[in-house]
């Protein structure tokens, strides 16, 4: 497509559309406390509104883990691999308490032995083997709790490029509309924290479960064979752990998903507010973004805060039933080695199985408090993966040969919301190489027109056609390929200047660099690009902040010149100009529509006298159209707003 502006920051301010107002984080700022409002289709733009709702539980959470667990169906041969590495760890560990435990029967026979007065001597060869097999086995399981980590790295890497890939693909199939009503900072906090959330689970939490399964079966299975007394005593623990960790899990769950709501739109609001000082600093508005930041600041404190305390409270719960089994073990234990049942190596052993018994337990409350954070940005993610898309081109799809630029507009009706009219029932036919000036007071629908004709939103009625074809029978594609814009409101990316003028054209390889240099004069842009040292190989920073906001709209235009479309829609596109340079461009201008089927919004009326068609919009409707004479002479609408300008002392003398 070769646009040169983002084609949603002009409407904003002027088809009267409350959604589209939050496109621009520079033009929300100047009444951000006008924008709250609840969110839906048309009110979501501001980031800080809806900061004291009431957070979003997990819809389903079953539904959301399953497909999480989808997502690691294409690695599951690396997976399996991985667990079973964690297995082989968690097994080496659970037999070296045992073995240990026959190295101090070992110490305590000859202990007892000298304490009974016969001198027994420790039998060195024997506890060194069983040291040098404790340590091989320590030895092994590094190794294999190195393996699992490393394959577990590389599944959960692998899993969130996938992720953050199809939701990149789907933001580009996303309609207009969604970027509409939808905050930016809600958006980046999906693609970021809740990425990151769910990478770090997928990473950790999936070894760390299977660990946790295969201690507990392994444990459990050595304390029988040590003692099934001490062993019922200590099972005895299970269920009274696993009541206190589902209770705090099921409080912890709805303060994680609103922490993570909130973080989104402390973002929204951070992103909005520093990108805009300017004009933020202009309206003194400092102590009231100020004041934003602190509430949605405080609103995130109050969500995380509750959200780790409520999951912290899940270890001093397992440490104290540990503890108190730790007691009762000791006790019972101390009566079984008076008894002559067990030995002192025995209980040892069994009492640092019943330390590690309760690990794993411990290790799976923390796991399932963490999946909660994880679910609630799980559903986020999918919640956006979701979301409806464009209406797909059809298949087959028409062709244009060559595009004349005959256009037709026949009972068109568009609403952005169906209790809101906005266009009904309009009607024009514009012939090919003419040049139409749309006019009209703020939100009379101007804008919305060409947005429609670019199939940025589809007509709910009526047809809009080029060269005979309906547009909706045409890939959105290869419609707007024929399609320049140069927009108000300037967009230019972070690279050098170049590369920001070749941004017009499909291919940057083919911008020759006379190709940028003749698109450049055309736009009268050379001469300052040349006062740069590095002249068209200047980077610019962010956002372009080292270039004037005129200088920027000439790059835009020099993009249009070296785009070359068939059909131009000029939106005010020398407003950030100074008067001499505006009369240059004027002239420019003048050959690039040239042959060409254009569109030119204007406010500055005394700009499109020249105009082949005048259409005078009102309300999303024509309600006049015609040359500039003919309009001035019928003394309509167009005639007291042409005046207007000149009373007020907008215009220019005629």
């Amino acid at each position: 497509m070769k646009t040169n502006e983002n084609p949603k920051s002009e409407p904003s301010l002027r088809d009267g559309n409350p959604a589209r107002d939050n496109t621009s984080s520079t033009k929300s700022l100047i009444h951000p406390g006008l924008l709250r409002g609840p969110r839906g289709p048309r009110g979501g733009g501001h980031p800080g509104m809806g900061a004291m709702m009431p957070a979003e539980k997990p819809l389903d959470f079953k539904g959301t883990l399953r497909r999480l667990l989808q997502v690691l169906l294409p690695h599951r041969a690396s997976l399996l691999f991985a667990l079973l590495a964690s297995m082989f760890t968690t097994v080496f560990l659970i037999v070296t308490p045992k073995i240990l435990g026959r190295a101090i029967d070992i110490i305590a026979v000859a202990v007892r032995s000298r304490i009974a007065g016969e001198w027994q001597a420790i039998d060195y060869e024997q506890l060194l083997m069983i040291l040098l097999i404790v340590g091989s086995i320590y030895l092994v399981s590094s190794f294999f709790t190195w393996l699992s980590g490393y394959v577990m790295a590389g599944i959960s890497q692998k899993v969130s490029f996938s992720m953050r890939q199809s939701i990149d693909h789907k933001l580009t199939r996303l309609p207009l509309r969604y970027f509409d009503s939808t905050p930016r900072g809600e958006i980046i906090s999906r693609m970021t924290n809740d990425m990151d959330n769910i990478s770090m689970t997928l990473q950790q939490g999936l070894s760390q479960i299977m660990s946790s399964i295969t201690t507990l079966i392994g444990i459990l299975i050595m304390m029988l064979t040590i003692s099934p007394l001490l062993t019922l005593i200590g099972l005895l623990t299970i269920p009274l752990a696993a009541v206190s960790t589902a209770i705090i899990a099921k409080r912890s769950q709805k303060h994680f998903s609103e922490m993570w709501a909130s973080t989104g739109r402390l973002n929204g609001h951070v992103e909005e507010m520093y990108t805009g000082q300017t004009i933020v600093r202009l309206n003194n508005r400092q102590k009231q973004s100020e004041e934003d930041f602190d509430r949605e600041n405080k609103h995130l404190f109050r969500a995380s805060f509750k959200a780790q305390f409520v999951s912290g409270i899940v270890m001093p719960a397992m440490h104290l039933i540990e503890n108190l089994n730790y007691v009762i073990l000791c006790v019972v234990g101390g009566l079984q080695i008076i008894s002559g049942n067990l030995t002192l190596g025995d209980i040892t052993a069994f009492i640092t199985y019943s330390k590690q018994f309760t690990q794993p337990i411990t290790q799976t409350a923390s796991i399932i408090n963490t999946m909660q954070s994880t679910i609630a940005s799980a559903e986020r993610v999918f919640e956006l993966m979701d979301t409806p898309e464009e209406i797909p081109d059809k298949d087959p799809a028409k062709m244009i040969p060559e595009v004349h630029g005959e256009i037709r507009f026949e009972n068109v009706r568009f609403r952005y919301e169906e209790d809101a009219p906005l266009i009904e029932n309009l009607n024009l036919h514009v012939l090919p190489g003419q040049t139409v000036a749309i006019v009209g007071p703020t939100g009379a629908g101007k804008t919305t027109l060409v947005n429609l004709l670019m199939r940025f939103y589809d007509i709910q009625e009526g047809e809009i056609s080029i060269d005979g074809i309906d547009i909706r029978d045409i890939r959105r594609d290869d419609l707007r390929e024929n399609f320049g814009m140069v927009l108000q409101d300037t967009w230019l990316f972070s690279g050098t200047i170049r590369d920001n003028i070749a941004y017009g054209i499909s291919s940057p390889s083919e911008a020759d660099t006379e190709g940028i240099l003749a698109a450049s004069r055309a736009a009268y842009a050379d001469h300052f690009i040349r006062t740069f040292p590095d002249g068209y190989d200047t980077v610019l920073t962010d956002q372009a902040e080292n270039l004037s906001q005129g200088q920027k709209q000439l790059l835009t235009i020099a993009r249009a010149f070296l785009s070359d479309p068939r059909i131009l829609i000029l939106d005010e596109a020398t407003s950030s100009v100074d008067t001499r340079t505006e009369l240059m461009i004027q002239k420019a201008m003048n050959r690039l529509t040239s042959g060409r089927t254009s569109f030119v919004i204007a406010h500055r009326l005394s700009t499109i006298r020249d105009a082949d068609i005048i259409l005078v919009m009102d309300r999303g409707k024509i309600v006049e159209q015609g040359t500039h004479e003919a309009l001035l002479a019928a003394g309509g609408f167009y005639h007291e707003l042409y005046h207007s300008q000149f009373r007020s002392g907008i215009g220019e003398a005629v």
